[in-house]
């Protein structure tokens, strides 16, 4: 007897549906064919000893499992389950009349308990997307899967319990998650507010407008000064994220096998922070089973680099691209895959080999040309793509003694998502610009566009700092998220759109170009 069993298979974030075609007849072989892996192969024992543990007769009859479409590389255990299914039904151990009404997944352990996967949330994203009465999903996955609306997910803890439910004789109910009431409940929620930095006013102010214009951050200063401790802090002052962006992070994380046991939509933005050891593979993604690389991870969030100088060459290079393209497509001989990678790029570094050059009590014990050479490890193009540099200082003892209470993050956060709510006024029109740090060269000259006086103190400034002309454009990006901070609190975000980029917006601006390559060991 021919049966069907719908399962799907993953490719980047997303899933494409697969037909588990199974035929029994006679004679004793089993034969598993349409590019399935090792993994994928080794099923057989795995459902041999899962259906009699489950108080089911394995049919050591002949039966062929075809793998549809043939042409895509099948990977991975999630294929166990519908396997099994599929060849009870085709020797009609079990009805296969209901087959039709669901797409299942699940890997098997020896003893018939149906063990979690990867990638249960783009499953059923496709699922529904096909139209699908239910999906069933190990136990572990399904609160993971329920994120997602008009499809009934069930999770089942043993092959007997899928049996049952496939035979219409079980009692099972699907699972049912609320998702709104979740996202709002824990959206703002953080382990770590900037109530709790002593001082550092002036790098507050700058995580601010970076925040607010989504721009890429570099911090230098000595061991000590709160770098690593406030980096922490950004997700905190980042605006929530959306349902779609949250569904969207999550897809990425579950096919990733990143997901705790038991969790469901994303709610905070991502903070991932790989160690400066890592591989290029490790960082964009790809492998011999292709997974999201860090990059990736950080989508929607931040990607915090410590250490930055001390990243291989290799592995900051390939960052060049993603950060202009908000995407990453990582192409093998035998496959091309997409990922995407908007994330924020927040790096952190010392200003010289021994850590102390610029310190105000501290001499630097460097050889001459070390901060020169030091600071070459990053490359120009990748420091053009970094907006705001940001000089550190450690803090003072009256600072740190200081018990009066500093600012929350929520407070700081409401100012950041009043800036944006301007920037999503201003591009609503516009494919694929969602912030200020996005703005190509027409948009600059459209929004950010400084008056007389601005534009004759960039010129000044530009000439007597000797900065490059690649800082242009990028102080006029940070000036306009600055004016876009002043003005949300001062007129509609209508009429703000389109307000004057001033001469202070231009200095401020300027002043976070201060460690600009050129010009770089005459600010300290």
């Amino acid at each position: 007897m021919l049966t069907k069993v719908y399962s799907a298979s993953i490719q980047g974030i997303d899933a494409i549906p697969v037909t588990i075609e199974t035929d029994g007849g006679n004679g004793s072989t089993l034969s598993i064919v349409g590019l399935p892996d090792t993994a994928v192969k080794e099923s057989y024992q795995r459902m041999v000893s899962a259906i009699t543990h489950s108080g089911l007769s394995f049919p050591h009859r002949r039966t062929v499992i075809n793998l549809a479409p043939a042409d895509i590389k099948k990977e991975g255990a999630a294929f166990d389950l519908p396997m099994a299914v599929g060849v009870l039904s085709a020797h009609e151990i079990i009805p296969s009349d209901r087959l039709a009404d669901f797409m299942m997944l699940g890997e098997l352990s020896l003893d018939g308990s149906v063990l979690p996967v990867k990638g249960a949330l783009p499953m059923a994203v496709k699922a529904r997307e096909l139209g699908f009465k239910g999906l069933i999903v190990p136990e572990a996955n399904v609160t993971e899967a329920a994120v997602v609306n008009r499809i009934e997910v069930y999770g089942v803890k043993t092959l007997g319990e899928a049996v049952a439910l496939i035979s219409g004789i079980s009692d099972l109910k699907p699972t049912i998650v609320n998702t709104r009431e979740i996202f709002a409940a824990n959206a703002a929620s953080f382990d770590f507010d900037f109530s709790e930095v002593k001082g550092q006013d002036a790098v507050k102010r700058a995580f601010e407008v970076a925040c607010a214009g989504g721009h890429n951050v570099l911090m230098i200063g000595p061991p000590g000064a709160g770098k690593s401790m406030m980096a922490k802090r950004l997700p905190s002052i980042l605006p929530p994220l959306s349902l779609g962006e949250a569904l969207e992070t999550t897809k990425i994380h579950s096919v990733a096998g990143k997901l705790s046991r038991g969790s469901m939509l994303m709610t905070q933005r991502p903070f991932r922070t790989p160690h400066h050891t890592v591989s290029p593979v490790a960082m964009v993604g790809g492998g011999s089973n292709p997974m999201p690389g860090e990059i990736s991870l950080a989508h929607n969030g931040v990607l915090f680099l410590d250490e930055f100088p001390e990243f291989p060459r290799t592995v900051l290079e390939v960052l060049r691209q993603p950060l202009e393209d908000r995407m990453i497509t990582v192409a093998r001989a035998k496959y091309t895959v997409n990922y995407p990678a908007s994330f924020m790029l927040v790096a952190s570094m010392n200003p010289c080999p021994c850590g102390y050059y610029g310190h105000p009590s501290k001499p630097c014990t460097c050889a001459p040309g070390a901060v020169t050479k030091y600071m070459n490890r990053i490359s120009g193009p990748l420091l053009d793509r970094i907006d705001l540099q940001i000089e550190i200082q450690p803090v003072g003892f009256d600072d740190m003694a200081d018990t009066t209470p500093a600012e929350k993050s929520i407070s700081i956060r409401e100012r950041v998502m009043a800036a944006r709510a301007i920037q999503q006024i201003r591009f609503r029109d516009e494919k694929g610009i969602y912030s200020n740090a996005q703005m190509n060269s027409r948009l600059l000259h459209k929004y950010a566009w400084p008056d007389a006086e601005g534009l004759a103190k960039l010129k000044d400034r530009m000439t007597r700092l000797n900065m490059s002309a690649r800082a242009f454009d990028r102080i006029l990006r940070v000036a306009r998220t600055i004016a876009d901070l002043e003005y949300a609190a001062a007129i509609p975000a209508e009429k703000a759109v389109t307000a004057p980029v001033l001469s202070r917006h231009i200095a401020e601006a300027i002043g976070y170009r201060s460690l600009d390559r050129a010009n770089y060991g005459k600010t300290f």
